[in-house]
């Protein structure tokens, strides 16, 4: 995962000590580094008080700063050693037009040292900042605690939420998504609004699967991408018992998708597929979806774009595979635990173990021989975020949930890609999906990261966003 880089400014207030903003700095430097994030920041010599921002000249310096680091700065954290200058701060982040999330941080007092010479005044500064950046119409983020020290595991926790969220943003503004074929006719419930999400800044690439399969009826079976591709299958999962023409099939429908992805710089896909590619092409795209969502190309079932921006949205945030499955049982009569389920693409990171087969739902119209394809197994304990993204047409938004779990060991023994799920108040979730009509499709990821994800979506990106919690 790339490093995340911010724009710093450090607020002074003129008439308090200004040793607190060459030390303030030092420090805040320092736990970036110690988090791997990377600093566009003044330099001490180009403000009176080592780099800080107090009046309108520092502001324009900054701004100018950030203006020519505009490719690298991912979000603007705003550091108080002391209260700090509320308007050039403010003027600072608008002058620089970046448009990016921005973290405001206050230094806590020492209660032993309140003298002239030594107190900060930030609590009270902060929410001055925090008032003009409102009146600038800047959007921003806040840390757990009013006011923190840097080196505290609190605020290390809110600069890799916030830094989670920088990269939310940034990945989905400008982000190219292929649609590959039509939605199967009657999965209406992956319908979805193209024009609200290029309004969103992410925009839809299609396809049709006719085109894509003559592509692949150019590809000769000798093709030396099409051996590196079926190379790269045979060392990604297990194909004992697979047909070896099945194999060559899925090694030339993988050589057309790739090519296609990297002429049109597309980030994922999301893929018809079912059950015209079993029947007139002979195999199942799972395991070549798989491997593009382990490798960071997320590729979404039954060409379910907005349940690909979900996988998307926590891929980003987490640096880890997404998956996306149904919500598909219950588990006995526990209210708070359930069977989640698809036939399956999931990426090989969240397995157990797994191993390719032929997908037994759809072998039982086409025929198992052109069927093979799917990755089997369970999926590995642990927590997880869950997360639904939807188009809604009648009111020209777009609208989410979010929330996390706990993948269980409960015994389960079924086929495709399945685990069990614990998730407190699961049955007030099953209420809103219903109620609100979302889809029966998750997008999941193994992290913790809903509450990146949600501030992501609701503060910056403007969706309306319900967060489930137990």
């Amino acid at each position: 995962m790339a490093r995340t880089t911010l724009g710093v400014i450090v607020g002074n207030r003129d008439f308090f000590p200004a040793h607190l903003c060459e030390a303030g700095r030092q420090e805040i430097l320092r736990v970036l580094d110690e988090e791997g994030i990377d600093a566009v920041i003044l330099d001490p010599e180009a403000t009176r008080v080592y780099g800080a921002v107090e009046n309108w000249s520092d502001a324009k310096k900054c701004a100018d700063l950030f203006k020519a680091n505009r490719d690298r700065i991912d979000g603007i954290l705003v550091t108080l050693p002391n209260f700090g200058d509320e308007r050039a701060v403010a003027d600072a982040i608008r002058l620089s037009g970046l448009g990016v999330p921005v973290l405001v941080h206050a230094f806590p007092d020492d209660v032993s040292r309140m003298t002239v010479q030594s107190r900060r005044d930030s609590f009270c500064g902060k929410m001055s900042v925090c008032n003009n950046l409102q009146q600038y119409g800047i959007r921003f983020s806040l840390t757990d605690q009013h006011t923190v020290n840097p080196d505290s595991p609190s605020f290390r926790q809110d600069l890799r939420r916030f830094a989670a969220l920088c990269r939310v943003v940034k990945g989905v503004r400008g982000v190219r998504l292929g649609a590959v074929g039509t939605r199967p006719a009657n999965f209406t419930t992956v319908r979805y609004s193209e024009k609200l999400l290029e309004a969103a800044g992410i925009t839809v690439v299609p396809i049709d699967l006719g085109e894509v399969l003559g592509l692949v009826a150019k590809v000769p079976d000798d093709d030396p991408a099409v051996r590196r591709k079926l190379e790269a299958i045979q060392e990604y999962v297990p194909t004992r018992g697979v047909p070896p023409g099945s194999l060559v099939k899925m090694a030339r429908f993988g050589v057309v998708l790739d090519r296609w992805m990297a002429e049109n710089e597309l980030t994922g896909t999301a893929i018809q597929c079912w059950t015209a590619l079993e029947q007139f092409f002979g195999v199942v795209p799972c395991t070549l979806m798989s491997m593009m969502s382990n490798g960071l190309m997320p590729s979404a079932c039954e060409v379910d774009v907005t349940g690909l921006v979900g996988m998307y949205l926590l891929q980003l945030a987490s640096g880890r595979p997404s998956a996306i499955v149904d919500w598909n049982n219950n588990y006995g009569d526990d209210p708070d635990r359930g069977v989640i389920f698809h036939c399956s693409n999931l990426p090989k990171e969240i397995f157990e173990e797994s191993t390719m087969d032929y997908q037994e739902i759809i072998a039982g119209t086409v025929g198992k021989e052109n069927a093979y394809g799917t990755i089997v197994g369970r999926v590995k304990p642990g927590p997880f975020t869950y997360v639904r993204v939807s188009t809604d047409d009648r009111a020209g938004r777009i609208r989410a949930y979010v929330g996390e779990g706990e993948l269980t060991r409960d015994p389960l023994s079924t086929f495709g890609g399945y685990g069990v799920v614990k998730i407190p108040n699961l049955q007030g979730l099953l209420r809103h999906i219903c109620t609100h009509g979302f889809e029966h499709h998750v997008s999941i990821n193994m992290s913790l990261t809903a509450d990146a994800v949600q501030e992501a979506m609701e503060r910056y990106l403007g969706w309306e966003v319900y967060r489930h919690q137990g």
